[in-house]
Formats: C-alpha cells, sequence, structure tokens
C-alpha cells in the first residue's frame, strides 16, 4: 500500500518520465501499445496482468483492436502517482519491447 511519502513531486515524475520515454503524465503515468494484430494486444493485456499480480499493483487498461491504452496511478495514494508506479510502467515497457508493441504516448487519451 503506497503513502504519501511514496508520493512523487512534479519534478520526480519528470525525472522519471526521461527513462520512460514510452509514457506521458496526464493525471498518471499514460501511455498506448500498438500491436501487429488484435491476438498480440491481448497477450499484452495478459502479460501487463501478470505484471500488476506480481506487484500488486493494477494499472486502468483499455483495449481497442491492436491498441493497449494503459494508466497507472495508485489510487490508495490519493491518485497520485508514486515509485510504484514507476517501477509498474517501467516493467510494462520492457515487457512490450519484448513483445514489439510500438508505444504511442501521444495517442493517450483514448478518443
Amino acid at each position: 500500500m503506497a503513502g504519501t511519502e511514496d508520493q512523487l513531486t512534479e519534478a520526480a515524475i519528470n525525472d522519471a518520465l526521461r527513462a520512460l520515454p514510452d509514457w506521458k503524465y496526464l493525471d498518471g503515468l499514460v501511455t498506448v501499445y500498438k500491436t501487429s494484430t488484435a491476438a498480440d494486444a491481448l497477450a499484452l493485456i495478459a502479460t501487463v496482468g501478470q505484471i500488476a499480480e506480481e506487484q500488486n499493483h493494477h494499472p486502468d487498461l483499455e483495449w481497442r483492436y491492436n491498441r493497449v491504452f494503459v494508466r497507472y496511478v495508485s489510487h490508495d495514494a490519493g491518485g497520485q502517482v508514486t515509485k510504484r508506479d514507476v517501477a509498474a510502467a517501467t516493467a510494462v515497457s520492457e515487457a512490450a519491447a519484448r513483445m514489439h508493441a510500438a508505444a504511442q504516448p501521444d495517442r493517450y487519451p483514448a478518443s
């Protein structure tokens, strides 16, 4: 469970985003991954789910054919970004790269 001591300042979020080019800040850490097929998108969702279970930190997900929209924010920290969000986003980025999913953070929010 995240506490207020885990909340990141705006400067810390910006620092974290320099190491997370797949992500941007928009009321949380957000991104969109584009895959080759809908089946690949579902496989990515399953992988994100596995990461979420391992870290006990679950993102908001939305699936649209071959795109997966991901948002991390710590609800138990008042909807703020925490170190757990950065760790989860890092793990998802690594998994998405292995799966050849293309990050399109500017496609978030879903429209």
